[in-house]
C-alpha cells in the first residue's frame, strides 16, 4: 500500500513525488518484478524520466549507468544520482561492445526517430545472456484515448514519434538478437484515467512537453509548491481511484516485456 505519511524534510524531492505517483510505483514494480536482482551486475537504464527510476534502481544493487534523451531530463537525472548519466540521440549509444548485463529502457523506445538502429544499438551494448526489459505504451484505440486526444493529450505532444507496440511487433523489431522471455501489461482503465487528469492539471500549471514527454522537475515542484501540496492532500483518493484497476478485465495501456539477449545472433541491421 502506498505510504501517506509525513515525509521527512531532506528526502530528494523526486522521492516526495514518487510517493504520490501510484503510476511511477506500479511501474517500478513491474520493472523490478520482471528485472530481479541486481548486486554485482553492470546495469544501465534509458529514459529514467525524472530520475527517480534510476535513483530506485541504483538503490537496489548493481552498477549503473543511466542516459536520456534530453537535456533537461539528462540535468534532473543527474541531480539525483551524481554520476554516469549521459545526454544521448538518435545514433550510437556510447558504451562498448557487451557492457551490461542488465539493460532496462523506460519510456523511451517509442520516443527515438530510428527504432531499428535503436534496437541494433541495444543488442550490441547487452551481453550474451544479459537481459532487456522495455517499458513503452501498449498500442491499442480506446475511447479513454480518444478522450486524451481531445484534450489535447497527443502523441505529438507527449513526444512519441509511435503510439506503442505490441507485443508481437517488439518480437519482431527486436528479433533475432533477442528471444522474448515474458510480458504483460498493466496500468488499466482508472490508473489511465488519472494519468490523464494528472497530466490535464500540469498543462493548466503551465507545464508543457518536450522531445521526452512531460518531466517534472524539482523546479517545478518548488514553482508549484501549493498545488503539489493540494495534490498531497487528495492522494489518497487518487490512490482508491486507481485500485479500481483491479475491477478490470481489460489490458492495460502500459506493456513491460523481459526479453534474453541470444549468444549467436548479431544485431539487426541498421536501417
Amino acid at each position: 500500500m502506498a505510504e501517506t505519511a509525513a515525509l521527512p524534510a531532506q528526502e530528494p524531492w523526486a522521492l516526495r513525488l514518487f510517493r504520490r505517483s501510484v503510476l511511477k510505483q506500479r511501474k517500478l514494480r513491474e520493472i523490478q518484478a520482471l528485472l530481479g536482482p541486481t548486486e554485482g551486475l553492470r546495469c544501465l537504464d534509458l529514459g529514467s524520466d525524472n530520475g527517480v527510476v534510476s535513483l530506485l534502481l541504483r538503490r537496489a544493487g548493481g552498477t549503473w549507468d543511466s542516459a536520456d534523451l534530453t537535456a533537461e531530463a539528462v540535468a534532473s537525472i543527474r541531480e539525483l544520482v551524481g554520476e554516469r548519466v549521459e545526454l544521448i540521440g538518435g545514433g550510437r549509444l556510447p558504451w562498448p561492445d557487451a557492457a551490461f548485463e542488465r539493460v532496462v529502457v523506460v519510456d523511451m523506445l517509442e520516443h527515438v526517430a530510428d527504432e531499428r538502429a535503436f534496437a541494433a544499438e541495444l543488442a550490441r551494448v547487452t551481453r550474451p545472456g544479459g537481459l532487456l526489459l522495455v517499458n513503452t505504451p501498449h498500442l491499442k484505440r480506446t475511447l479513454l484515448r480518444r478522450l486524451r486526444h481531445a484534450l489535447g493529450q497527443t502523441d505529438e505532444k507527449h513526444g512519441h514519434l509511435r503510439p506503442g507496440y505490441t507485443p508481437e511487433r517488439l518480437r519482431e523489431l527486436l528479433e533475432p538478437a533477442f528471444e522474448l522471455e515474458a510480458r504483460r501489461t498493466y496500468s488499466r482503465f482508472f490508473s489511465e484515467l488519472v494519468d490523464t487528469l494528472i497530466n490535464w492539471g500540469m498543462g493548466r500549471l503551465g507545464k508543457r512537453g518536450s522531445a521526452k514527454g512531460l518531466v517534472v522537475t524539482g523546479a517545478d515542484l518548488q514553482k508549484n509548491r501549493k498545488a503539489f501540496r493540494a495534490y498531497a492532500l487528495v492522494y489518497p483518493f487518487v490512490a482508491a481511484l486507481a485500485a479500481l484497476d483491479a475491477l478490470v478485465p481489460a489490458s492495460g495501456y502500459m506493456l513491460i516485456a523481459r526479453l534474453r539477449r541470444r549468444a549467436c545472433a548479431r544485431p539487426g541491421p541498421r536501417a
